[in-house]
């Protein structure tokens, strides 16, 4: 191997193994006190307006650090039955900041916050046992909703009135995205006769869908201002115009979850199935891997990433493991 190239290994090798050694874990006597059921810790997001780091602790409900880690309290006085599995399933709106929405397997139908605090509303138990959703952002009463059910071959369900009823649209579906109460797109994921995988969106609140991408997401759709971005098979695509059009930004191997953004649309981080990438160009490039820390035992489809910009903190976790937090300066 020439030179140079041994010294680029070798940079990129002690450059990721420092980054391994950086990581520490903040959730072990949450996890003991709690004692959760089956998944364990299984779920993280960070509200980027205050820095403060909401938790799902399995069939014991939602914890949150306003303090880095350091102490945790729950949300609300019952312990919320379930688990979170899809990464990014827990969300904050990305508008207002000040509700949180999350999808729960095997336990309560989705729940939603009004004010990022203890009070909880939940949505009717036809939206129990799911993946993910997707709620309208822009109605204080998330009346259109779009969820897939767990298991059950990409069964994409539709609602209209905020969760009381819902619709079946059909199978082989996969993640989607709300803009407005009519306009959404929605992902068909790779079949024999779909072997590629496409997007499709809506402008009448679902009652029918038209082809708008050829892309396969590998993950939930990320709001930044009026940007949406999305992990696919291979790139990063990002539609500004509610998913007329897409532009591929980047091409990334194996992406899991993210972008989640620092201060602006500009700082990037997402999670492979290599380490966590950094990009400060809005995606278009992309630093070396961060590595995982040792004790998340591998990067897998169940783990997650998010990243606090008031305090320059990266966090990373998978479903059973710690949330750990990195530290960047």
């Amino acid at each position: 191997m020439p030179r140079p190239a041994i010294a680029l290994f070798l940079l990129t090798f002690l450059t990721s193994a420092a980054s391994a050694a950086d990581w520490m874990p903040i959730t072990t006597e949450l996890l003991k006190a709690e004692k959760p059921g089956y998944g364990g810790l299984c779920g993280v997001v960070v509200n980027p307006a205050t820095g403060d780091v909401t938790v799902n602790v399995s069939d014991r409900g939602f914890y949150r650090s306003t303090d880095q880690g350091k102490t945790w309290k729950r949300l609300g006085k019952a312990e919320l039955k379930g688990r979170t599995e899809t990464p990014a399933c827990m969300m904050i709106d990305p508008i207002g900041g000040k509700r949180l929405v999350t999808a729960l397997v095997y336990g309560s139908p989705i729940v939603a916050s009004d004010d990022l605090s203890d009070s909880w509303r939940v949505l009717s138990p036809k939206s129990g046992h799911v993946d993910w959703c997707a709620v309208d952002w822009t109605d204080p009463e998330l009346k259109f909703v779009l969820t897939l059910k767990h298991e059950s071959g990409g069964v994409l369900l539709m609602s209209h009135d905020s969760g009381k009823t819902f619709d079946e649209i059909g199978k082989g579906y996969g993640p989607a995205f709300i803009f407005d109460a009519k306009t959404a797109v929605a992902s068909q994921v790779k079949s024999k006769t779909n072997p590629q995988g496409k997007l499709v969106r809506t402008e009448d609140g679902g009652k029918t869908w038209q082809p708008c991408g050829d892309y396969h997401p590998r993950a939930l759709a990320r709001l930044n201002g009026k940007t949406l971005y999305w992990l696919v098979d291979g790139a990063l695509i990002s539609s500004a115009d509610q998913g007329r059009s897409w532009k591929k930004l980047s091409e990334v191997k194996d992406g899991i979850c993210g972008p989640v953004f620092g201060a602006d649309a500009m700082h990037q981080f997402i999670l492979t199935s290599g380490g966590i990438r950094e990009s400060g160009d809005g995606g278009a490039t992309w630093e070396a891997p961060i590595a995982a820390p040792a004790g998340m035992n591998g990067i897998g489809g169940l783990s997650w990433v998010d990243y606090d910009s008031k305090n320059d903190i990266l966090y990373v976790m998978k479903m059973t493991s710690e949330l750990y937090q990195m530290k960047k300066k």
